[in-house]
């Protein structure tokens, strides 16, 4: 039984000009041509290639890799998308990262963000800590970056962001207001750190993007350089978090005084306790077990910047980083990187 060209192209979901397209092609020749009148006719066990070529197609798979796949074994067709997913992603990623910058040329005139003075304070010394010690006049590049605070402003919430490659410090802030669109900006930590005292003296303190960053408290304002260049992209970094294996709610200060003068630090985890060594066992509180090493200098910087009695560890794997939870403050989050243990 032979079909018409319109009948195949129902049955496969494929338009008739896209079955002669991939018959210019050679990707899906039909069974027959009336050499009368150059009717195609399709036979219907060709119904299966026809769908694949739709389905190749619709992921957007260049045309040469097409070719290979119909006529390649499942395997090998996996592969192939799974290589042309990588490159589909890669490619949004750059899309997204260059969209976020042209929006954020385009509209970051037009910003204002209204914090509580004291929330505002406690952000900038949460997080302008764990950005890289360096001055963002020393030249371009990563390490510029990274000695910096990515700032970014929503109705939603104000976000406070800072790495130095082994940490990342993440902290939130509800406006009172706010005005204009979303933005981002990227400024200096230690200049960031120089208004904290200030900004904490005042009820609220009113955040503007206008080129630069301008602090109002008051009749007062402080005017901040932005940097212009590209920051990490963080989200991936927590979105990509595996569920813990092992969570444990530990005595913070405890812990920090347990890492006073050591060098790197192994932490014995269970259920119950947390132990350094055969000298410090503390009382905890969480499930799982695990036995992970961090620079003792690192896991207590994240402590420093916690707030509260206790603090939660949340442990994937001792590869992978490490959650610092304030337990008393959700909008507060720091990741560290475990080092690995010898034996």
């Amino acid at each position: 039984m032979r079909l018409t060209i319109s009948e195949f192209a129902r049955s496969v979901g494929l338009a008739p000009s896209a079955l002669r397209f991939y018959d210019d092609c050679g990707l899906l020749p039909p069974a027959e041509v009336d050499a009368t009148n150059g009717y195609r006719y399709y036979d219907p066990a060709q119904a299966d290639r026809a769908r694949l070529l739709r389905d190749l197609r619709e992921i957007d798979l260049p045309l040469p890799d097409v070719r290979l796949a119909l006529d390649a074994p499942p395997a090998e067709v996996a592969d192939l998308i799974r290589s042309h997913l990588r490159t589909l992603e890669a490619k949004s990623t750059a899309t997204r990262e260059a969209a976020t910058r042209l929006l954020t040329q385009l509209l970051a005139r037009n910003t204002t963000a209204v914090l509580g003075g004291p929330e505002l304070a406690s952000a900038i010394r949460q997080v302008a800590p764990t950005a890289a010690a360096g001055s963002a006049d020393a030249g371009e590049g990563l390490e510029v970056v990274l000695s910096c605070v990515l700032i970014e402003l929503s109705p939603e919430e104000v976000t406070f962001v800072a790495t130095d490659r082994y940490r990342l410090a993440v902290r939130t802030v509800r406006p009172v207001e706010f005005g204009g669109t979303s933005t981002r900006v990227l400024v200096r930590a230690d200049e960031l750190a120089d208004v904290s005292r200030w900004a904490a003296a005042g009820d609220v303190v009113r955040v503007e993007v206008d080129g630069g960053l301008t602090l109002v408290r008051g009749d007062e304002s402080r005017e901040l350089a932005v940097v212009d260049a590209e920051y990490p992209a963080y989200e991936q970094i927590l979105d990509g978090l595996a569920p813990p294996a092992c969570r444990v709610v530990v005595d913070r200060v405890g812990l920090l005084e347990a890492l006073a003068g050591r060098d790197v630090v192994a932490l014995d985890i269970d259920s119950e306790s947390l132990r350094i060594g055969d000298d410090v066992k503390l009382d905890a509180i969480g499930s799982g077990a695990v036995r992970i090493g961090f620079t003792a200098s690192l896991l207590a910087a994240a402590l420093e910047a916690s707030v509260g009695p206790d603090v939660l560890l949340e442990i994937c794997e001792p590869a992978r980083p490490v959650v610092v939870r304030s337990a008393d403050q959700g909008t507060f989050t720091t990741l560290v990187m475990p080092v690995r243990l010898d034996g």
